[in-house]
């Protein structure tokens, strides 16, 4: 069995440190994130994986406070050593503006399609950090050149560009303040397959030129395999397992993540029907006794529905940690990438 270990303490020399998170929406029976842990440090590529209503994109958005009405959030938040649950109002503007900044999955529902590119990019900084109007366009134009793009695209409006182009726009937008920390919230599900490799790349080169870490939340395994130098899987608001990447996509310990690779298209498997994750994840509106995935796993027993795993170290790898009782049993199984 793998070693239980306990909470790590917060890491002050990450730019994200996630502790404890758990956050509660009316009308729920239990939390919809429930104990995460998470941690990107300066120039390293995070991936959140997992199923649809898994909780990746709460986790994303509570970085930011971008929380649903009644939402209750509990535990702690650390950009760039602030703790976000605690800011001010002003002082979340000024986090939102310059330290962390999010790639929202639709771009064109996130930029006004009446106004130019150019008075979407400059907005924040003319308004939040005063900067003139001259500067803050010759910055939004340096912006657009460093994500592949023209400058004369600040004259344009949204409808004038491709999705792809509107993407970089995003990705634009978010470098605007130099942040510390990029949220990238499913930003290539809308592209085509060839513009989600141009936005991958452009992704991984401008976090190896400007040091941003990144958390990149993705239900596709191939692209978070593509870009991430570590990878957490999501399950039930509870991250189930956590590793490097090229040790959990070559060999995961948790049975949800190995079911997810099973059931991943590639080019070398065998002919036939895809692997499937019988059932459903659980509601919402009901309590959880045990370890959440035990109704869906084919090695599940008496004590994973009685008793929650604890989140514990692989053996001789302290970097790959696994919530499960039975851990070990997929020892010997390997996966891909």
């Amino acid at each position: 069995m793998h070693a239980p270990v306990s909470p790590p303490p917060l890491d002050t020399a990450a730019v994200l440190d996630i502790r404890g998170l758990r956050l509660r929406l009316p009308r729920t029976a239990r939390p919809v994130l429930d104990g995460v842990d998470l941690t990107v440090t300066a120039g390293e590529t995070v991936a959140l994986v997992g199923e649809s209503g898994s909780g990746k994109t709460l986790t994303s958005r509570s970085v930011l406070r971008l929380l649903p009405p009644g939402a209750v959030a509990e535990g702690r938040i650390t950009v760039a050593g602030a703790d976000v649950l605690t800011l001010t109002p002003r002082q979340l503007r000024t986090l939102r503006a310059g330290t962390a900044a999010m790639i929202f999955q639709d771009p064109r529902a996130a930029i006004n399609p009446l106004r130019r590119i150019g008075d979407f990019l400059t907005e924040s900084l003319r308004l939040n950090a005063k900067t003139p109007a001259a500067a803050a366009e010759e910055r939004a134009g340096a912006m657009l050149e460093a994500v592949g793009l023209p400058p004369a695209l600040l004259r344009r409006y949204p409808s004038q560009v491709s999705g792809g182009m509107l993407q970089r726009v995003m990705i634009a937008a978010a470098l605007m303040g130099e942040p510390a920390l990029l949220l990238a919230d499913e930003a290539t599900t809308a592209l085509d397959v060839v513009s989600q490799a141009e936005i991958v790349a452009l992704l991984t080169d401008l976090r190896a030129r400007f040091g941003t870490g990144l958390l990149f939340v993705t239900h596709d395994l191939g692209l978070a395999a593509a870009i991430s130098d570590r990878v957490c899987v999501m399950y039930a608001g509870r991250i189930v397992e956590s590793a490097p990447a090229g040790a959990l996509f070559a060999r995961p310990r948790h049975p949800y993540t190995a079911a997810l690779l099973a059931a991943t298209p590639r080019i070398d498997a065998p002919q036939g029907r895809l692997d499937a994750i019988e059932g459903q994840p659980p509601d919402l509106r009901t309590q959880l006794s045990g370890c959440p995935f035990a109704p869906r796993c084919a090695s599940a027993t008496a004590v994973c529905t009685e008793r929650t795993p604890a989140t514990g170290a692989v053996p001789g790898d302290p970097t790959h940690l696994v919530s499960c009782h039975h851990g070990d049993r997929l020892e010997g199984s390997t996966g891909h990438a």
